[in-house]
């Protein structure tokens, strides 16, 4: 594990803010609504609390 606590909670907003923009869910309308798909990334590193980057660059937010 490797993600701290503050850490999760902005990976936790962000995704699920993106999360929403795919969903339609934000009165923010673009062609490129699609690409809020990737808030599943950050979303998943919080649960999980491991962030493959992170590992690859030997940082640590815990």
């Amino acid at each position: 594990m490797n993600v701290g606590m503050v850490d999760r909670a902005i990976r936790i907003i962000v995704g699920t803010a993106l999360v929403a923009l795919a969903l339609d869910l934000l009165p923010v309308q673009t062609p490129y609504n699609y690409l809020g798909w990737i808030g599943v990334v950050p979303l998943f590193t919080a649960i999980v609390g491991l962030c493959p980057l992170y590992s690859l660059l030997g940082i640590s937010t815990k």
